[in-house]
């Protein structure tokens, strides 16, 4: 689906934007990758716009701990 390159930035904006995610949060954190990955599919690329994405994302997220 994505080049080497793609991936590692979106499992790496992915860590950066979930970082105080609790481990045993993993849905927030699915969350947050689907909607990169949906991001992604659709042409974002540049970091910038995907860590936005991300950030959005998290703040939209459903959890158990809000």
């Amino acid at each position: 689906m994505f080049d080497a390159t793609t991936t590692a930035l979106l499992r790496e904006i992915l860590e950066t934007v979930c970082v105080n995610v609790p481990g045993s949060d993993g849905g927030v954190r699915a969350y947050v990758a689907s909607k990169l990955l949906e991001a992604a599919s659709k042409g974002e690329s540049t970091r910038e716009r995907l860590e936005q994405i991300g950030l959005d994302a998290l703040r939209h997220a459903p959890s158990m701990w809000r």
